[in-house]
């Protein structure tokens, strides 16, 4: 099919590449502008960008679609269909309704639960015990279009959002291709009216750690916002990001200390700390951090 490859950030990379190897003509490559990054804070392309302009794809970054003269654009290019993938662009009707077959979205969740922008974090941080992705004919709701194919998987006990952003970008990837091999075969299956849920965009005032809450929450809440933002507390005077944890048992204060291998006490139970990050420094496992920085028995962690 002829394609118009619309995505952003790494989660969208595997669905481009798999687009390209399944055969598939891709027309041209939208993606956000670049954006400033780095201690220069030069403008930096998109990992879409990036890898589709090694590819020689024609890539465009409008900052709008609302405009008639893009949306001319865009029809003109006279695809069969196009495939968002995390693009952070909202589409207009006339851009839906362009290509031949309309847009195909690539969401990573069970819809109709986490609609919205953070889907991946927002179902480790609720302890979903699986998630999957649904690739969805796009409308002008907010992922409410009806499904065309859906896979499931278990989120394990220790994964974090970024391993499971991993696996479901591959199984995206997976999916799509799929669909677009018996597009005009498949029915899209309206979503349910129950079981909506929001996946509303991940604050950075949600990222310090309460250690009042029980383990099972502040667990969730680490591996959920690891990597980014991250999940941090104050160690003394220092800003220290929690990147991996695992439930342990464990009594004490809340925030306290209680072995010389990073055990933390909550409100209920303890989290053992794996993963950790100093301001400045690279993140490191559990024992390399604490042979650059003590966390002993009975400090207490705020």
């Amino acid at each position: 099919m002829r394609v118009i490859f619309m995505g952003t950030p790494d989660f969208s990379v595997p669905v481009l590449d798999a687009l390209v190897a399944a055969g598939h003509e891709v027309a041209a490559v939208y993606c956000q502008p670049p954006r400033p990054a780095g201690r220069g804070k030069k403008d930096r392309p998109s990992p879409v960008q990036a890898r589709a302009e090694a590819l020689g794809m024609p890539v465009r970054h409008p900052v709008s679609l609302k405009g008639a003269e893009a949306q001319a654009d865009f029809a003109a290019l006279g695809a069969d269909v196009a495939v968002v993938v995390a693009y952070g662009l909202i589409l207009p009707q006339a851009v839906l309704e362009a290509p031949r077959f309309g847009c195909l979205n690539i969401h990573a969740s069970l819809l109709p639960r986490w609609r919205g922008a953070a889907p991946i974090q927002r179902a480790i941080m609720a302890g979903d015990a699986g998630t999957g992705v649904c690739i969805m004919q796009m409308e002008a709701g907010l992922d409410t279009g009806p499904v065309l194919m859906h896979g499931r998987l278990a989120i394990g006990p220790e994964e974090t959002a970024g391993g499971l952003h991993d696996r479901l970008s591959e199984m995206g990837a997976r999916l799509i291709v799929e669909v677009l091999g018996q597009l005009v075969a498949l029915e899209p299956e309206p979503q349910p009216e129950d079981g909506i849920t929001y996946a509303v965009k991940i604050d950075k005032a949600e990222a310090r750690v309460d250690w009042s809450l029980p383990a099972e929450e502040v667990d969730r809440l680490i591996r959920g916002l690891s990597p980014f933002p991250g999940a941090w507390c104050m160690a003394g005077d220092e800003r220290v990001k929690l990147l991996a944890s695992r439930l342990v048992e464990g009594r004490g204060a809340p925030g306290e200390v209680l072995d010389n291998v990073a055990t933390v006490a909550c409100g209920r139970g303890a989290v053992r700390l794996l993963r950790l990050q100093r301001a400045g420094r690279a993140a490191q496992d559990a024992g390399d951090f604490l042979r650059g920085m003590a966390l002993v028995p009975g400090m207490r962690l705020e």
